[in-house]
């Protein structure tokens, strides 16, 4: 009892957050995944080789202006914002270049960083919300790394920073508590640094952090107007970066409501080591449900479920007094939804064509995140409060959420430890790519059509083996861009290679070559230069 009752300093607290989180890093991922060797016989597949080699052309050039982007990368150069290169580690890396061996990239390194501040996170967010005792900071500690939806987005390194949700959620609770300049500072800061890593993020913090002007308004409270300045100071400060930066103007392919949240995913339990019998996601419009994949597991719903019986009233004050916040929460959610709602696996109501503005979240499902969160830190606190066992209950719920997360961990740790062998002769290509002062890659990434998947996987190949030493290349891997996409292969094949140019060439694009006596074959890779 007495240990359930002790409340711990901020420091401890954090401290033992930081342990956990340290040992789920050790536990998931393998030294070589976060700080990969030089010329590895292995390589990177998928989202991560992107943003793998947007860090390495990023860090590898010299500083700039624009100053996200890495100019001889692509035609015209490539901001790193646009292919996930996560620019608030990229910026301080680029920093220390000079000290960097060849070839570095710190995507496995973020990997590291976030589950070590995931937990860290929520329990500074819980005791933003009051509670400071040692069994329920364990619990949500526990409870926060084995969030699934967290867990489950492996692969796209940017947005696995989660804790940037956590800490918008503690940012809300401290403006509604004390509202001051300080508060407004580190809300403008928290937004930045979201964005730098990923708008998606920056956008549901921003949400956040809105709330609490009106949540202190619904309370009639005087302190609204600094909550308000705060939440000026994030928005400008979040302008401000998307105008200088480089963000705005970048548009994608669109489709909102085809990556949205099914009203089932939060309940329904894929990937559950505790109620197996779901399996995948469920999915309403075709598009296989992994973008709203939003299982809140067993831990946080069997929390849940002891309110609802337990705190009945105590949750209905909560949200009267969070009203603002339930009203960002409530709003999130149904951009998440989005306007095709689907329930199960069929479509409930479809609203038609949306606002050509929303197009730019087509994958809505993932704004359900903060409210995930905001669910997680409400329970553990609420809980924590009931009489005697309170704490302990946190604890569980906790434990039962860190063994039900048992899948999500499994896959994690099997896809950071898989080593996937190169399908070109990448032992045979890096001297001539180091020799080159220029590569060419063909066909170029705008050109490949869209059942080209075999061919978009060589030409990903291709391009982290000339990321290695960032030598000057024609083409990048991008999902969104500033001008539309043109495929202009056909001329650059038919013109003979420039001196110091290193063309490379599958054979899909063979047939566009003007001339391939100047080439010689390199497995399946055709190597073509001036001078033969």
């Amino acid at each position: 009892m007495a240990v359930q009752n002790e409340t711990i300093g901020a420091g401890v607290a954090l401290a033992l957050a930081a342990l956990i989180g340290l040992a789920l890093a050790v536990m998931l991922l393998p030294m070589t995944f976060v700080l990969p060797p030089d010329g590895a016989e292995w390589r990177f597949s998928g989202d991560i080789a992107q943003h793998v080699v947007a860090q390495r052309y990023f860090i590898a050039t010299p500083w700039g202006w624009p100053l996200l982007v890495a100019p001889t990368l692509g035609a015209g150069g490539t901001n790193i914002a646009l292919a996930d290169g996560i620019p608030l580690l990229a910026l301080p890396l680029k920093a220390l270049a000079p000290w960097l061996p060849p070839g570095f990239h710190g995507i496995g390194l973020w990997h590291g960083i976030v589950m070590i501040l995931q937990p860290v996170a929520a329990v500074w967010c819980l005791r933003a919300a009051g509670e400071g005792r040692l069994l329920p900071a364990i619990g949500v500690a526990l409870a926060a790394a084995a969030m699934p939806a967290w867990l489950a987005r492996h692969g796209h390194a940017a947005l696995m920073g989660h804790f940037l949700l956590l800490a918008g959620l503690g940012t809300y609770l401290h403006l509604v508590r004390t509202p001051s300049r300080r508060a407004a500072a580190a809300a403008a800061a928290l937004a930045l640094a979201a964005l730098l890593v990923h708008p998606y993020l920056a956008l549901m913090v921003l949400a956040l952090v809105a709330a609490a002007p009106l949540t202190l308004l619904l309370r009639h409270d005087r302190g609204w107007r600094m909550a308000a300045i705060a939440t000026a100071a994030a928005l400008g400060a979040v302008a401000l970066a998307l105008w200088t930066l480089g963000y705005l103007g970048a548009v994608g392919d669109g489709g909102y409501g085809r990556y949205a949240l099914n009203l089932l995913a939060p309940v329904w339990p894929a990937r559950s080591a505790l109620l197996p019998f779901a399996g995948r996601e469920i999915d309403a419009t075709g598009m296989g449900g992994w973008e709203g994949y939003n299982w809140l597991g067993a831990g946080l719903l069997a929390g849940l479920v002891v309110l609802a019986l337990r705190r009945r009233a105590a949750l209905a004050e909560t949200v009267r007094r969070h009203a603002g916040l339930a009203l960002a929460l409530v709003a999130l959610t149904l951009l998440a939804v989005s306007q095709r709602v689907g329930i199960g696996e069929r479509v409930l109501l479809d609203l038609g064509p949306p606002p050509a503005l929303l197009d730019q979240f087509r994958a809505s499902g993932r704004f359900f995140w903060p409210v995930g969160y905001a669910l997680l830190i409400g329970m553990a606190a609420l809980l924590a409060r009931l009489p005697r066992l309170g704490p302990a209950l946190v604890l569980l719920a906790g434990i039962v959420q860190w063994v039900d997360a048992a899948p999500n961990r499994a896959a994690l740790a099997a896809w950071a430890a898989q080593r996937l062998p190169w399908s070109v002769d990448a032992p045979a290509l890096r001297p001539a790519i180091a020799a080159a002062a220029r590569v060419t890659i063909l066909p170029s990434w705008m050109c490949i059509p869209p059942e080209g998947h075999a061919t978009r996987e060589a030409v990903q190949e291709l391009l982290l083996l000339v990321s290695e030493r960032a030598v000057p290349v024609n083409t990048m891997q991008l999902s969104r861009w500033r001008e539309p996409p043109r495929c202009a292969d056909a001329a650059i094949a038919a013109a003979p290679p420039a001196p110091g140019e290193l063309r490379l060439v599958l054979p899909e694009a063979v047939p566009l070559l003007g001339d391939a006596g100047l080439c010689r074959t390199l497995d399946r890779v055709l190597a073509c230069t001036a001078g033969g």
